[in-house]
Protein backbone atom coordinates (compact mmCIF):
# COMPACT_ATOMS: atom_id res chain seq x y z
CA UNK A 1 0.00 0.00 0.00
CA UNK A 2 1.09 3.62 -0.91
CA UNK A 3 2.75 5.59 1.64
CA UNK A 4 0.70 9.26 2.21
CA UNK A 5 3.76 10.97 0.80
CA UNK A 6 3.60 9.35 -2.32
CA UNK A 7 -0.39 10.32 -2.01
CA UNK A 8 0.44 13.71 -1.61
CA UNK A 9 2.46 13.69 -4.65
CA UNK A 10 -0.29 12.47 -6.85
CA UNK A 11 -2.73 15.51 -5.58
CA UNK A 12 -3.68 18.03 -8.01
CA UNK A 13 -3.16 20.78 -5.54
CA UNK A 14 -0.21 20.60 -4.40
CA UNK A 15 -0.24 23.52 -1.92
CA UNK A 16 -1.82 23.72 1.53
CA UNK A 17 -5.20 25.93 1.81
CA UNK A 18 -4.95 27.15 5.06
CA UNK A 19 -6.57 30.48 7.32
CA UNK A 20 -5.44 32.13 9.81
CA UNK A 21 -7.03 31.55 13.28
CA UNK A 22 -7.88 35.23 13.85
CA UNK A 23 -10.25 35.17 10.44
CA UNK A 24 -14.03 35.57 10.40
CA UNK A 25 -15.68 32.00 9.54
CA UNK A 26 -17.22 33.80 6.86
CA UNK A 27 -13.95 33.80 5.28
CA UNK A 28 -13.03 30.05 5.74
CA UNK A 29 -16.36 29.31 4.13
CA UNK A 30 -15.30 31.48 0.66
CA UNK A 31 -11.96 29.55 0.67
CA UNK A 32 -13.84 26.29 1.38
CA UNK A 33 -16.23 27.17 -1.70
CA UNK A 34 -13.61 28.23 -4.14
CA UNK A 35 -11.17 25.01 -3.85
CA UNK A 36 -14.46 22.89 -3.52
CA UNK A 37 -12.78 20.85 -0.52
CA UNK A 38 -14.23 20.39 3.31
CA UNK A 39 -11.89 21.31 5.71
CA UNK A 40 -8.80 23.92 6.06
CA UNK A 41 -5.72 23.85 7.85
CA UNK A 42 -5.86 26.59 10.23
CA UNK A 43 -2.40 27.91 11.04
CA UNK A 44 -0.61 30.72 13.08
CA UNK A 45 2.55 31.59 10.70
CA UNK A 46 3.55 27.88 10.28
CA UNK A 47 2.28 26.27 13.62
CA UNK A 48 -1.15 23.95 13.18
CA UNK A 49 -3.59 25.11 15.71
CA UNK A 50 -6.39 23.28 14.01
CA UNK A 51 -8.84 22.25 11.33
CA UNK A 52 -12.01 23.71 10.24
CA UNK A 53 -14.51 21.99 8.58
CA UNK A 54 -18.14 22.25 7.16
CA UNK A 55 -19.11 20.20 10.18
CA UNK A 56 -17.91 22.68 12.34
CA UNK A 57 -19.54 25.55 10.58
CA UNK A 58 -22.89 23.57 10.86
CA UNK A 59 -22.50 22.37 14.55
CA UNK A 60 -20.95 25.39 16.00
CA UNK A 61 -22.40 28.72 14.03
CA UNK A 62 -25.40 27.11 12.02
CA UNK A 63 -27.08 25.20 14.92
CA UNK A 64 -25.95 28.41 17.86
CA UNK A 65 -27.02 31.15 16.00
CA UNK A 66 -23.39 32.90 15.95
CA UNK A 67 -22.88 34.80 13.09
CA UNK A 68 -19.94 33.96 10.57
CA UNK A 69 -18.65 37.34 9.81
CA UNK A 70 -17.80 38.17 13.51
CA UNK A 71 -17.10 34.65 14.78
CA UNK A 72 -13.83 34.11 14.77
CA UNK A 73 -12.31 30.62 13.24
CA UNK A 74 -10.57 29.98 16.35
CA UNK A 75 -13.73 29.50 18.10
CA UNK A 76 -15.17 26.75 16.56
CA UNK A 77 -12.42 25.34 14.98
CA UNK A 78 -11.41 21.44 15.89
CA UNK A 79 -8.22 22.26 18.18
CA UNK A 80 -7.17 18.77 18.66
CA UNK A 81 -6.26 17.52 15.72
CA UNK A 82 -4.69 13.97 14.85
CA UNK A 83 -1.73 14.32 12.34
CA UNK A 84 0.34 12.02 10.37
CA UNK A 85 3.38 11.70 8.55
CA UNK A 86 4.39 11.11 5.19
CA UNK A 87 5.67 7.69 5.22
CA UNK A 88 2.94 6.83 6.81
CA UNK A 89 0.44 4.08 5.24
CA UNK A 90 -3.09 4.86 3.74
CA UNK A 91 -3.84 1.95 5.92
CA UNK A 92 -2.93 3.70 8.99
CA UNK A 93 -4.53 6.93 7.99
CA UNK A 94 -7.75 4.61 7.09
CA UNK A 95 -7.58 3.33 10.60
CA UNK A 96 -7.23 6.84 12.44
CA UNK A 97 -9.97 8.46 10.37
CA UNK A 98 -12.53 5.29 11.04
CA UNK A 99 -11.66 4.97 15.21
CA UNK A 100 -12.01 8.25 15.58
CA UNK A 101 -14.77 9.58 13.34
CA UNK A 102 -12.86 12.41 11.36
CA UNK A 103 -13.11 13.18 8.15
CA UNK A 104 -9.52 14.98 7.08
CA UNK A 105 -6.10 14.25 8.81
CA UNK A 106 -3.07 17.08 8.19
CA UNK A 107 0.33 15.46 7.23
CA UNK A 108 3.40 17.01 9.51
CA UNK A 109 6.86 16.49 8.59
CA UNK A 110 8.17 17.47 11.70
CA UNK A 111 6.16 20.42 12.85
CA UNK A 112 5.30 21.86 8.86
CA UNK A 113 2.14 20.94 7.29
CA UNK A 114 2.80 19.43 4.28
CA UNK A 115 -0.78 17.91 3.14
CA UNK A 116 -3.88 17.64 4.40
CA UNK A 117 -5.95 14.40 3.03
CA UNK A 118 -9.38 13.68 3.38
CA UNK A 119 -11.31 10.05 3.43
CA UNK A 120 -12.26 10.36 -0.16
CA UNK A 121 -8.54 10.34 -0.91
CA UNK A 122 -7.54 7.45 1.51
CA UNK A 123 -10.94 5.60 0.04
CA UNK A 124 -9.90 6.22 -3.67
CA UNK A 125 -6.83 4.89 -3.29
CA UNK A 126 -7.97 1.97 -1.76
CA UNK A 127 -9.99 0.98 -3.96
CA UNK A 128 -7.35 1.56 -6.89
CA UNK A 129 -4.88 -0.60 -4.44
CA UNK A 130 -7.48 -3.26 -4.58
CA UNK A 131 -8.36 -3.43 -8.39
CA UNK A 132 -4.88 -3.56 -9.13
CA UNK A 133 -4.82 -6.72 -6.37
CA UNK A 134 -7.85 -8.02 -8.48
CA UNK A 135 -6.32 -7.85 -11.74
CA UNK A 136 -3.07 -9.40 -10.57
CA UNK A 137 -4.84 -12.45 -8.70
CA UNK A 138 -7.24 -13.09 -12.05
CA UNK A 139 -3.46 -12.96 -14.28
CA UNK A 140 -2.07 -15.84 -11.83
CA UNK A 141 -5.21 -17.81 -11.73
CA UNK A 142 -5.55 -17.62 -15.51
CA UNK A 143 -1.91 -18.25 -16.22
Amino acid sequence: MKTLQQLLDNKKHKTVISIAPHRPVFDALVVLAEYKIGALVVLDGDKLVGVFSERDYAREIILKGKSSKTTPISEVMSSNVLTVKPNDTVEQAMNIMSDKHIRHLPVLEGNKVIGMLSIGDLVKETIEYQQTLIKQLESYITG
